[in-house]
């Protein structure tokens, strides 16, 4: 399992939380460890799975950045802003 943790700028509330730990909780071979205003923190048992999560998030309307080094306090300030 590697821990993983995302960049989510648009979530910000805890409405949107909800929506991303919702359209994520049934996906195989993942484990949420955190959520919380612009972050995604959870382990993944591989790559694949990395990858249908963040797709999963992005289908929910959120923007995903997987760079772990950006502060998401400087991306954008909306909140359940979706595409």
């Amino acid at each position: 399992m590697k821990n993983t943790t995302l960049n989510i700028p648009d979530m910000q509330s805890a409405h949107c939380q909800m929506r991303v730990t919702n359209a994520i909780k049934d996906i195989e071979g993942i484990s949420v460890e955190r959520v919380e205003a612009g972050k995604l923190s959870f382990t993944v048992a591989n790559e694949q799975s990395r990858v249908i999560v963040i797709n999963a998030i992005e289908q929910a309307g959120y923007t995903v950045n997987p760079s772990e080094n950006q502060d998401p306090a400087n991306e954008s300030p909306a909140c359940c802003t979706t595409k």
